[in-house]
């Protein structure tokens, strides 16, 4: 296993997360080798840091970067799937029933929000 995949790794497990000085000596690395495992994983953008002071000392605080998690909410209308998510059917939207009966099944307020977000 990599330094940096071993750094990820700790930075992680620290929900608050970890200080950069806490970091290189959990690592057991000495500092300039942490700066430069911590500049690869910023350039991958694997974490975020921003300054901050411990024990009087000035440092930077990591944490691990939340990856967003796709998100199927908008192709739900109630229990119903989307019907146009992965069709291969060659119709028109106008006339497809399939899509009628999902659309016809959107919560009234969910409609009327997106026509309000469309006109705007």
């Amino acid at each position: 296993m990599e330094i940096e995949e071993i750094a990820i790794g700790v930075i992680a497990k620290h929900e608050d997360g970890v200080f950069q000085n806490q970091l290189w000596k959990e690592l057991n690395i000495d500092s300039r080798k942490c700066s430069r495992v911590i500049a690869k994983l910023l350039k991958d953008g694997l974490i975020t840091r921003e300054s901050a002071v411990d024990n009087g000392a000035r440092t930077f605080l990591l944490k691990a970067a939340h990856k967003e998690e796709p998100c199927f909410e908008l192709l739900l209308s109630g229990e119903m799937f989307s019907p146009c998510a992965g069709c291969r059917d060659a119709c028109q939207p106008e006339s497809c029933e399939r899509l009628t009966a999902w659309v016809l099944n959107l919560p009234k307020d969910d409609v009327d929000g997106q026509e309000a977000s469309t006109t705007e």
